[in-house]
């Protein structure tokens, strides 16, 4: 009874172990901030030397023919003429992403692409937990209403899709944190978003930054057995110290 409950202990810790083991973010360029041909610009699905058109390092933007109508902007001019997309500031309460600078940004309506990348490393079986902020905003010069705009996520074979956001003509969601917990079903995975929406409204522009992938934290009951898996055997230890010779 005593070397199974020992060997229960050691198998909690073990995994535990494994846990933090990989806590670390697993992710390449979650903030957007590295680009191959500069910033403030629209997407293509491969690097180019175009000047109006860039790539995010580490990611693929693509609608199956070219990168979609996403672009990466500068959150902080972002409602300004500067802006490749000229986002709506009317005292809506538009603000920079929490992150600053870089945003990835996509039409919901008109061409919009999906956002991918292959993560490696991964354990088959364990839980992940993807982190990231969104927001909605619209277009300078276009006008109405939207709805029930949000990102689908993929991971492998699993999806899953953030909260609906509504938007008055002109409005502004403000910056939303979605959490997902997604399991591992192979040593690397594709992770990608899409922006999705029936708006009549045009164009809703999804925004996202701050994407970040790490092991899920351990449950209170993990937690519990490996407290208690320690405590028996500073106990057994203790028993075998003062045990009669």
């Amino acid at each position: 009874m005593r070397i199974k409950s020992v060997l229960l202990c050691l198998s909690a810790a073990a995994a535990l172990g494994s846990t933090f083991a990989n806590a670390t973010p697993i992710l390449v360029n979650g903030n957007f901030e590295s680009t191959t041909n500069g910033g403030n610009k629209q997407l293509s699905s491969h690097v180019t030397n175009r000047a109006d058109r860039t790539t995010l390092t580490g990611w693929t933007s693509s609608n199956g023919n070219d990168g979609g109508y996403n672009f990466v902007l500068d959150s902080t001019i972002a409602n300004t003429w500067d802006s490749a997309i000229w986002l709506r500031d009317n005292g809506n309460g538009y603000t920079a992403s929490p992150g600053g600078g870089n945003v990835f940004a996509s039409d919901a309506v008109y061409w919009p692409g999906v956002l991918s990348q292959t993560v490696t490393g991964l354990t088959i079986g364990k839980a992940y937990t993807l982190t990231f902020d969104y927001a909605m905003a619209q277009q300078s010069g276009f006008s109405g209403v939207n709805k029930q705009n949000y990102w689908e996520v993929g991971f492998g074979n699993a999806t899953q899709q953030t909260q609906g956001l509504d938007l008055a003509d002109g409005g502004f969601s403000g910056w939303k944190t979605a959490s997902m917990t997604f399991t591992a079903t192979g040593v690397s995975e594709v992770l990608s978003f899409l922006a999705k929406g029936i708006a009549p409204g045009a164009p809703p522009f999804m925004l996202l930054d701050d994407v970040a992938l790490e092991a899920a934290v351990p449950e209170p009951a993990t937690w519990t057995m490996l407290l208690g898996g320690l405590g028996l055997l500073a106990f057994l230890a203790r028993r075998r110290m003062v045990a009669p010779v």
